[in-house]
């Protein structure tokens, strides 16, 4: 596959540099949950551009770490020995709290989500995470959450590791500041705007007075997703690769 970075890989490229920052803790080992091909990819984009790092995939098809599923992840977890893990939500607010219970009055009856599960265990108990939703609109980037299935911040005598590094979603990058609880705009994906980014996001947030621009993948990282990476991930999510890159090399 050739031509322009399609909007997953501009998307990967951006988690990748998430992850490489070197004034964020080494993310040494990264856990990445169910239905996460894009932050599977881009892990796997960290891991072929030479640094190291162990990627282990909740759902991984074959030679699964976790032969017992997520308890050995929450037990790794809890041990302090996974860096790195991403999660999502229905709902994200402003403080970087999210919400995977349902909309409306208890318990979530308006539209409801998958489920909680260990997502407020991990929100804490991991030195970094970083937030992931594809759709930017104000029904899921929300002034506050309908209901709290993991704080973005906690009080001081509550023992957490770690807080949202960042949110990645279709239009654009946030970085979290957690002593002020508040999101800041880093880079805006080409074709969004300043404007069209603050119309699209139900809460508040801080924002320079010119938006960089989300960079698109370098050449060495488009070579590297279209064919390393592709045939790393094609037996985990054979349809995400299917669609984005087609058949992997080795099938």
């Amino acid at each position: 596959m050739t031509g322009p970075a399609r909007p997953e890989e501009r998307l990967a490229a951006a988690l990748a540099r998430l992850i490489l920052d070197p004034l964020a803790p080494p993310a040494r080992h990264i856990a990445v949950g169910a239905a996460s091909p894009i932050p599977a990819a881009a892990c796997w984009l960290v891991a072929k551009l030479g640094h190291p790092v162990r990627l282990s995939l909740l759902h991984k098809r074959s030679g699964n770490p976790f032969t017992e599923g997520s308890r050995e992840l929450f037990d790794l977890t809890g041990q302090g020995r996974i860096d790195l893990f991403f999660l999502g939500g229905g709902q994200i607010d402003g403080e970087a709290n999210i919400n995977l219970i349902g909309t409306g009055e208890w318990p979530g009856m308006g539209v409801r989500f998958p489920g909680s599960f260990g997502s407020a265990f991990m929100y804490l108990m991991t030195p970094r995470t970083i937030l992931f939703r594809e759709e930017h609109s104000p029904r899921v980037l929300v002034p506050r959450v309908d209901h709290l299935s993991a704080p973005g911040t906690s009080p001081p005598q509550v023992f957490r590791r770690g807080t949202a590094q960042a949110l990645v979603t279709g239009r654009c990058v946030f970085r979290f500041d957690p002593a002020r609880a508040r999101f800041a705009l880093e880079s805006a994906h080409p074709g969004e705007t300043a404007a069209s980014i603050r119309a699209e996001t139900g809460f508040d947030y801080d924002a320079p007075e010119d938006v960089p621009v989300t960079p698109d993948p370098t050449p060495e990282e488009l070579a590297l997703l279209r064919g390393p990476v592709r045939d790393e991930m094609a037996e985990t999510y054979p349809d995400f690769c299917a669609r984005l890159w087609g058949a992997p090399a080795t099938a």
